[in-house]
């Protein structure tokens, strides 16, 4: 076998401008090429900076197709229907991954699990979560991990410490604090201009799910009298919906938060109009270095432990990944193909390489201080040069070995270690590796009829029986056959 530094060398002796050209055909063929798409979440196609450093460091031929997120899902779906997909397709986020089930059950895709154990670092990843990404208990997908809650309370610590509130504990606590941040001039100009929560139209990742967990609702589905049954037909989460009814009832929340974007919610906890974010506690540092620029003097702080009517505290958890690659059998002919591919994503599990698609150039876009990375204060450059390589990461630090960041904001040191906090506590969703065909099929439009139903009761449009009637129109809609079909898959998962 001829490394990399040798194909290097006879790449130099050639002295035409095909650099091929004189290669030896056995060399030529040992190289693994193949074409990978993936996600652009920056406004630029990176520079080939990092994908040379990348490509030199696997010892593959690699093109990657980078494509817009806004337009990504239409891309895949394009793609799969033409059979055009490249050899590695990495999906959009977890709900395409259940859209593309059925191809995988028609043998559309590789089952690779076989495989893992073959490579020293795919076979140390994390065995729980690729069972969250099992298809029939079979393994087709490598996972990009994600810490498994972020969730949590950002708020101004400054303006509890001036009315004289603790960090709250409860979710009373939390009422009462959005109360006072609202009632009680917090900010000291004599006016009526602050109010407490600030949300968005989002019911996952904006305030509701977070606050539903703290109050003992199941993630999405949970257990009740034998028979699993999706969250809303759930005491608890009426209760949430109550919750919130009286926030947005008493002006202690912005009104129109159904129809908020992320960008305007967070612009009200940042601009000094609201004084607590309920969401990912990672956003703490991005929201500081924007607040901090219209007000030095502002003091953020994070919490967790927030526990409900109950006692106790609970916080719902994701499996364990953010998204996955799939390797279309249209695409990899054979299975030497598919072993030349998996050996690269088994290096991109090494600390080396994981280290340089998240952090990029050590002394260009990041330092290692006390075994972390500090990244570069040119944030631009790493948006450019960087971020983009993000999304083709595998595992997580647990098994890739990449470096956790330097956090100079305290609030952020302290959200990183809520974060890992939050693992004692985790609510877990129990249907993330059972089936449903009609969910497959069904499920946005069956999603969408409930976050309906929730917004309207919160605003006063529904009352409960209005709520109870939405649900039996869920029910009649293909609910039903949801909740059969995933307690089949539940009892033979048993």
């Amino acid at each position: 076998m001829v490394g990399i530094g040798g194909l290097a060398a006879c790449s130099n002796e050639s002295a035409s401008g095909d650099k091929d050209s004189d290669k030896p055909k056995e060399q030529k063929e040992e190289k693994v090429s193949f074409t990978l798409m993936a996600n652009l979440h920056t406004p630029e196609v990176p520079s080939d900076k990092v994908e040379k450093l990348l490509e030199e460091k696997t010892g593959v031929d690699l093109t990657i197709q980078w494509t817009p997120d806004t337009s990504y899902e239409e891309k895949l779906n394009t793609a799969f229907a033409t059979e055009t997909l490249p050899e590695a397709v990495f999906l959009k986020n977890q709900t395409t991954f259940i859209q593309f089930k059925e191809a995988i059950r028609d043998g559309q895709f590789w089952e690779i699990g076989p495989y893992l154990d073959e490579f020293p670092n795919l076979s140390k990843l994390n065995e729980q979560i690729l069972a969250n990404t099992a298809v029939d208990g079979k393994i087709y997908s490598i996972y990009q991990g994600r810490p498994l809650s972020r969730q949590g309370l950002i708020y101004r610590k400054d303006w509890a410490e001036k009315l004289g509130l603790g960090t709250p504990e409860t979710t009373e606590d939390i009422y009462e604090m959005a109360k006072a941040f609202t009632e009680n001039d917090p900010d000291g100009n004599g006016k009526d201009d602050t109010f407490g929560l600030t949300d968005r139209s989002d019911l996952v990742y904006g305030a509701f799910k977070t606050v539903s967990s703290w109050f003992g609702t199941p993630n999405e589905w949970g257990e009740k009298d034998g028979e699993l049954l999706p969250e809303f037909m759930f005491d608890e989460y009426v209760q949430t919906m109550d919750f919130f009814k009286d926030l947005r009832d008493n002006g202690y929340i912005n009104q129109d938060f159904p129809v908020t974007s992320k960008e305007d919610q967070q612009s009200f906890f940042k601009n000094g109009t609201a004084g607590m974010y309920i969401g990912s506690m990672a956003d703490v540092v991005s929201l500081h270095k924007d607040a901090v620029q219209l007000n030095p003097d502002i003091e953020f702080d994070v919490h967790n432990n927030i526990k409900g009517p109950h006692g106790e505290f609970g916080v719902w958890a994701i499996p364990g990944y953010g998204n996955v690659v799939l390797f279309p059998k249209s695409a990899v002919e054979s299975e030497e193909k598919l072993k030349g591919i998996l050996g690269f994503f088994d290096k991109l599990a090494t600390p080396e390489v994981a280290n340089l698609i998240f952090w990029g150039i050590e002394g260009e876009h990041y330092e290692v201080q006390d075994g972390r990375a500090l990244a570069s204060e040119d944030q631009d450059l790493t948006n450019r040069e960087v971020k983009p390589y993000q999304a083709i990461e595998i595992g997580e630090p647990k098994t890739n070995g990449r470096y956790e960041g330097v956090f100079t904001l305290p609030a952020k040191e302290k959200a990183e270690e809520l974060i890992i906090d939050n693992e004692n506590y985790l609510i877990h969703n129990p249907t993330n590796a059972l089936d449903s065909a009609t969910f497959a099929e069904k499920g946005e439009l069956l999603n969408q009829k409930m976050k309906d139903a929730t917004y309207q009761y919160i605003l006063g449009d529904l009352d409960k029986a209005g709520f109870e009637k939405a649900i039996e129109d869920w029910k009649k809609s293909g609910g039903d056959d949801v909740i059969k079909e995933f307690n089949e898959s539940y009892k033979k998962s048993k």
